[in-house]
């Protein structure tokens, strides 16, 4: 089984992610990281569902990463063989003249997990101290806030019974560019490129610097960071989904006992 831990950023670390490994295996080869991906991904849909009918506590996924580096293909990995019901992805985009009249928390807040629901948030919060930072939208002092409501924000949730897992998807500046290519190269892949894409390109070593602090400054004991190797898809999806399968037990999710006595009845035929 492989051990994820290594990846979890420990709350003040200082982090620097030119050291952190972009492709991993583990010394496993394909082969074993599909079949052990192939038992995670049956343990986590029992899971899932027994988390949805004890109906008391919740799980949030965090994705963030570069355009690229497989946010979507891991959701999709992950959750194909999950029921659907009590399982939300929210993604979150450019906001909108509404969401931007509130403050940066309020539409995330709405997509936060109820009860039994396991969400995933595909880009995130995060996006208010990736992006504006970058671009610098707003001041430093802002960003310096943000840090301590996002903060606040996850324990919060924490607090009310969620169980969050952040997840960088860590790729190289190289990878991206394959990636890129390859949405330029094949027809169906035309519509995920967008010509914005290169100009964000450019700014790769800023948003190094704007990830790293937001690592620093938001990785808790509640809701820490790991920061995971995502080249070799089969071992991120082995990884990602262990940290899954690790939080769902620690939650330990029970199916609810029944209101009747299942002995005393008889199904007759119709």
């Amino acid at each position: 089984m492989t051990d994820p831990s290594r990846y979890r950023i420990a709350p003040g670390t200082s982090v620097r992610l030119a050291d952190y490994a972009t492709k991993e295996s583990d010394g496993k080869d394909k082969d074993t990281l599909k079949d052990e991906f192939k038992a995670l991904r049956k343990r986590l849909a029992e899971m899932q569902e027994r988390l949805f009918s004890e109906n008391k506590r919740s799980l949030l996924l965090v994705l963030q990463a570069m355009d690229g580096a497989g946010k979507d293909s891991t959701i999709r990995s992950l959750f194909s063989r999950v029921g659907p019901q009590g399982l939300r992805v929210a993604a979150f985009k450019k906001p909108t003249e509404i969401e931007l009249s509130h403050d940066f928390l309020w539409r995330v807040h709405q997509q936060a997990p109820a009860q039994g629901e396991t969400v995933v948030f595909n880009r995130s919060h995060y996006e208010d101290v990736f992006v504006v930072k970058v671009h610098d939208w707003v001041s430093d002092e802002t960003i310096a806030r943000r840090y301590d409501h996002i903060r606040q924000f996850e324990e919060l949730l924490s607090d009310a019974g969620t169980r969050i897992v952040k997840v960088l998807l860590h790729v190289s500046n190289d990878y991206q560019l394959s990636r890129m290519q390859r949405r330029l190269d094949r027809p169906d892949k035309n519509w995920k490129f967008d010509p914005n894409d290169l100009k964000e390109r450019k700014l790769w070593d800023d948003y190094m610097r704007a990830f790293e602090t937001a690592i620093e400054r938001t990785s808790t004991e509640s809701a820490p960071w790991y920061v995971v190797p995502a080249e070799n898809r089969p071992y991120r999806d082995v990884v990602v989904g262990q940290l899954l399968l690790d939080a769902y037990e620690s939650l330990d999710p029970q199916y609810p006992e029944p209101t009747f006595d299942p002995q005393t009845i008889t199904v007759d035929d119709a």
